[in-house]
């Protein structure tokens, strides 16, 4: 039982140790034959344990400046998502947004370790060592105190063995809901593109320009920080475009600043669209918005008579233009739409607006039975996260069986 585990802190059973970033790290990037490994956290995925590969690599002389990790070593990220632990199996140089627990002791089962990490006892230690409010991050002293519970080796042995039998039919009720998630989705999407795609006889094609009004945000000159104010007018941002919300007002402009900038304010029923980073996401400004202008970042698009703006939303939304916009943009590390004159040019489909109407309905539904169905998987992501916590909870306090495997398969696939 638990009680008789002996515990040491992390620092008495492994070495830990932070990474580093050669700067300016676009400078020491390459594609050469005897680039090093350049770890990110983008090359670990939540349902991964082990790191086989990274998609970019590092010169030589950048090792000096950063800090090499090897196969079997143990790597934790220290901010945002902080404490998910990963096993290397390659080797390679992590920046500053890791620490690595390596020479860990022979005292220790490697998965031992692993499954302790992910744990929920591991977890509220490290949010409770956690430095800072808004951004939590680790460092190596606060990490170094974590206290782990070590049961003989043979004990650590029979542990993983149950987590391992236990996680194996959760992990496949997690793919299975993961697939089905993704697939319920593409389903959506693949309707979508099919009206845009085959189009129906008497679609006739105009040019955007000739159907909606374009503004886009003024330019981040004139519109400074030193102009917000507590209260007043709404300043929408890209994520507002992007999350399809504006209820959420972080910024405020005054009587005087809006009347300013008018011609940039946002009415009921036109769209937004997001024109850099995360590009090409709309919006229909709902009844009731507060009343305010859009910021640099965004573009607003108001449809002239004849054109739907639920029936124009949708079709923003589908391959057909997002490829166009994506073909347009500028910018390699963070893409902009490039130029408005450009998207000015673009033929939107304009059948009649009893047909916009009737192919919203459909696409409205079509949209809804996709969304409960995603609601649902996601649910069931959520609700297997929790068993696989739970049975770590009990496994890490002394409680988990073997018989307890039977049970949880049944509950992972319920």
């Amino acid at each position: 039982m638990r009680g008789d585990w002996p515990v040491k802190t992390l620092d008495e059973l492994c070495n830990i140790a932070r990474g580093g970033s050669p700067r300016p790290i676009k400078e020491f990037l390459t594609d050469a034959p005897d680039g090093v490994n350049w770890i990110k956290i983008s090359d670990a995925t939540a349902s991964s344990k082990y790191i086989y590969e990274t998609k970019q690599k590092i010169k030589p002389e950048g090792i000096r400046r950063s800090r090499m990790v090897h196969s079997g070593d143990f790597l934790l990220s220290n901010s945002m998502s902080f404490g998910r632990p990963y096993i290397m199996r390659t080797s390679g140089c992590i920046h500053d947004g890791w620490l690595v627990l390596g020479n860990i002791s022979e005292e220790l089962d490697q998965d031992y370790l692993y499954h302790f990490l992910g744990s929920p006892e591991a977890y509220q230690q490290f949010n409770d060592r956690a430095a800072g409010s808004t951004v939590r991050n680790l460092n190596i002293d606060l990490v170094r105190s974590v206290q782990v519970p070590v049961p003989p080796i043979d004990a650590q042995k029979r542990i993983v063995a149950i987590l391992d039998e236990a996680f194996e039919g959760i992990d496949k009720a997690v793919a299975n809901a993961e697939k089905n998630l993704a697939n319920a989705r593409e389903l959506f999407e693949s309707y979508l593109n099919n009206i845009f795609t085959q189009k129906s006889k008497g679609w006739g094609d105009r040019k955007f320009k000739d159907v909606c009004n374009f503004i886009r945000g003024p330019f981040g000159g004139s519109l400074k920080k030193s102009c917000f104010v507590s209260e007043g007018y709404a300043v929408y941002e890209q994520q507002h475009a992007i999350n399809d919300q504006f209820d959420r007002i972080r910024y405020y402009i005054d009587e005087h600043k809006f009347q300013e900038m008018k011609r940039f304010e946002l009415r009921s029923g036109d769209l937004i669209m997001s024109c850099s980073g995360t590009m090409g996401r709309v919006a229909i400004v709902p009844d009731g918005a507060k009343r305010g202008i859009i910021n640099q970042a965004l573009l607003k698009l108001s449809p002239e008579k004849g054109l739907v703006a639920e029936f124009l939303k949708y079709w923003m939304e589908s391959e057909t233009f997002q490829d166009q916009i994506n073909m347009h943009s500028k910018g390699a590390a963070i893409k902009n739409v490039a130029s408005v004159k450009v998207l000015k040019e673009i033929d939107v489909p304009c059948p009649s607006v009893d047909v916009q109407y009737e192919m919203v309905s459909k696409l409205n539904e079509f949209n809804s039975n996709s969304r409960h169905l995603e609601n649902i998987f996601r649910q069931k992501l959520d609700a297997l996260a929790q068993l696989k916590q739970s049975i770590l909870q009990k496994a890490f306090s002394g409680e988990l069986t073997a018989d307890d495997t039977e049970t949880i398969k049944d509950e992972a696939v319920a």
